[in-house]
């Protein structure tokens, strides 16, 4: 039995390599949970599973309680609205700068949203954040020098929950991991929810080099040319409470990290690791 639990963005790729492993070897059996990076890291560290998923930097006390990572993968972060926000064609036309994001998820004090840009209508501005300690928070704090504890605004818990908030919310603002806010079917951005575009060289509008949210395959291209910021780009990870010894998890480790394994995560919306990077996460077992 190999058992796993943490992050909500590594959950569902995770769910497809047990599968393909199980195909392999089938008298293995895997235990999954999703509960956020937070509870994978503190379930691994504590002995209670082997894995923790992990969706953010591991900070330096916990290296001291002997967590042991290897990357598996790279997505990001994004900031979402509601496709029906009445400031949605001047959202896209001009996006947001960084230093607005910041005013929003950061002073607690954005209750309209003409306060974000006086091109924005009068209406009340809702801003959603994640109650659990969630590796998208993290990240998305990272953004602008902070940590989970500083966002401020309601918290809901786990991404399916702060997407379907968003949803519901025409004058709500969020932020998600990708894989939850496009369809991977049609490849486009999910009913109900809209991208808000990173305005990266401040000049108050998109430009076409800035343009690359309509589909999934745009922005993993984006990410993993660097040209969406890092963060919130970032690594997904495997935890451990020391460096591997069990076989089977060794195994399945490896298996991770074959060029079969990462050829899914682009459809799926991740970012394979490059053969470099490959190389010097399976050395980390040896």
């Amino acid at each position: 039995m190999v058992s796993i639990s943490g992050a909500f963005a590594l959950y569902p790729l995770v769910v497809l390599w047990s599968e393909a492993f199980k195909a392999i070897h089938p008298n293995v059996r895997f235990n999954i949970s999703a509960g956020g990076a937070g509870k994978g890291i503190a379930d691994a560290l504590s002995g209670m599973v082997d894995i923790g998923l992990v969706s953010r930097e591991v900070h330096p006390q916990e290296y001291d309680r002997g967590a042991f990572v290897i990357h598996v993968a790279r997505d990001a972060v994004v900031g979402t609205v509601n496709s029906s926000n009445p400031n949605l064609a001047a959202i896209l036309q001009r996006g947001f700068k960084r230093a607005e994001l910041e005013r929003v998820f950061l002073s607690g004090n954005v209750s309209k949203w003409d306060q974000v840009n006086p091109y924005f209508s009068n209406d009340n501005l809702h801003v959603y954040v994640r109650s659990d300690a969630a590796g998208a928070a993290e990240t998305w704090a990272a953004y602008f020098g902070k940590s989970q504890e500083d966002l401020k605004g309601v918290g809901i818990f786990g991404d399916p929950g702060i997407v379907q908030a968003i949803k519901e919310n025409p004058l709500a603002i969020g932020f998600s991991n990708i894989s939850f806010v496009y369809d991977l079917k049609t490849r486009k951005q999910a009913p109900g929810i809209r991208i808000i575009p990173i305005d990266l060289d401040g000049d108050g509008t998109i430009c076409p080099a800035e343009n690359f949210y309509d589909d999934i395959d745009s922005l993993t291209l984006a990410v993993a040319g660097n040209r969406y910021p890092s963060p919130p780009s970032r690594n997904l990870s495997f935890l451990m409470k020391g460096k591997p010894d069990d076989i089977v998890l060794t195994e399945f480790i490896k298996f991770v990290l074959t060029q079969d394994s990462q050829s899914i995560l682009l459809e799926n919306g991740y970012i394979p690791l490059n053969d470099e990077l490959l190389a010097e996460e399976l050395a980390k077992l040896d």
